[in-house]
């Protein structure tokens, strides 16, 4: 079974600003809950084939696995897949003009779950909602307070 998981969220920032936070893995672990540390595996700035390594905390597991950005279109769109992990997975982030002069930011996981992960897909879905749901409003929270 595949995991798909798609949050949206309003934030009243311009999309640039918005976009060049979020996408800056430096920035991960101050609005990702779960990311408890980051490091390059490629020279920055970050372009696509680049690759970041993650270290989170997920239903009470430690968890290492490395991206590769696929696209990135700044301001637009980031697009990046594992090439070392737990399994398979695609995360993606857009950012789109709000009609409040804010930005609509999606963020989408989305991957096919291997071993035990596969018999746990629908609550490993439930439970990535609820953390996506949580980090984006940490995002929020984090770019609305500054001035």
């Amino acid at each position: 079974m595949a995991v798909d998981v798609v949050t949206e969220t309003e934030i009243g920032r311009p999309r640039s600003e918005v976009a060049a936070y979020a996408a800056d893995p430096e920035n991960a672990t101050s609005w990702y809950e779960n990311i408890e540390a980051v490091e390059w595996q490629s020279p920055k700035p970050l372009a696509a084939g680049s690759r970041v390594a993650f270290v989170a905390r997920f239903l009470g597991r430690r968890l290492s696995y490395t991206y590769e950005i696929e696209t990135l279109a700044p301001g637009e769109q980031l697009v990046m897949r594992t090439v070392d992990g737990p399994f398979p997975m695609e995360t993606s982030y857009s950012w789109e003009e709000a009609p409040d002069g804010g930005t609509k930011m999606t963020l989408r996981n989305r991957g096919e779950p291997a071993g035990f992960s596969r018999v746990a897909a629908p609550f490993l879905e439930r439970a990535m909602r609820r953390a996506n749901r949580k980090d984006l409003a940490r995002l929020k929270a984090l770019l609305e307070g500054r001035s």
